[in-house]
């Protein structure tokens, strides 16, 4: 396959940053998206340029790391799969593929197709630890938890945090990433005793990050490589509501 590609350039958070234009040739239909960056990557530093800069790690759609914005989309066409897992069969010999970084005011750019998505580490921060002494794994495996409530709390656990969902948001909203981390404690035994004080302090980094609002269009649900279901903003929307009032009550 050859193709076209227009990928943004950036040195910085501080540079205006531009598309630059490249060409690959002879790339196998089997490859991930990743590896046929690894292609342009070494042809650009044969020809002593500087490589572009991405995220990656475990390249098995785990990390949540390949975050890329291809063709207007976050992890590119195809659904529920992030960007390590996008091969290059689902494009066409001659196609010109348009590569960006996330979009967002809480994730600047820190060079290339890098964000800095700390944020997303300092709203899990403010949620803080669950104080309930479960003892070993043994024990803690014996505590009940009906089948359907552990079902919808494992659905949510499996929240990567790679950012599409703020990506795809007009607003640049976080609630499906935190609605998730909110919703999978919430629903556990275990999650019980700082339910409140959580809830509270996750919306607040949240907003202090400058994370957009929800205007539940639905655009995170579609591309969450996970799959992750904006019932857990309504969830994450009622475990607020409950919690300030109990606030104001004491």
């Amino acid at each position: 396959m050859n193709l076209t590609l227009k990928v943004w350039r950036q040195k910085n958070s501080a540079d205006k940053g531009k598309f630059e234009t490249y060409e690959v040739s002879d790339i196998s239909p089997d490859m991930s998206f990743l590896e046929m960056f690894d292609v342009l990557n070494e042809q650009l530093v044969n020809e002593s340029r500087d490589p572009i800069h991405f995220d990656h790690d475990c390249r098995e759609g785990i990390c949540g790391m390949c975050s890329m914005y291809i063709n207007g989309k976050p992890h590119g066409p195809k659904d529920a799969i992030t960007t390590c897992q996008l091969h290059m069969r689902s494009f066409k010999d001659g196609d010109t593929i348009v590569v960006e970084p996330w979009r967002a005011k809480a994730f600047p750019v820190l060079k290339d197709l890098v964000v800095d998505r700390s944020s997303f580490d300092r709203i899990i921060q403010a949620g803080g630890y669950i104080s309930v002494n479960t003892g070993g794994v043994p024990d803690a495996n014996e505590i009940p938890i009906r089948k359907d409530i552990a079902n919808e709390a494992m659905d949510a656990a499996q929240c990567i945090g790679c950012g599409a969902c703020v990506a795809a948001c007009k607003n640049a909203s976080a609630m499906l990433f935190v609605s998730a981390k909110v919703s999978q404690l919430a629903l556990l035994p275990q999650g019980q005793v700082e339910r409140k004080s959580r809830v509270e302090n996750m919306i607040a980094q949240m907003d202090g990050e400058g994370f957009g609002a929800c205007t539940n269009t639905g655009a995170c649900e579609a591309v969450c490589p996970k799959e992750i279901s904006i019932s857990n903003i309504a969830r994450m929307n009622r475990e607020y509501f409950s919690a300030k009032v109990s606030s104001q009550k004491v």
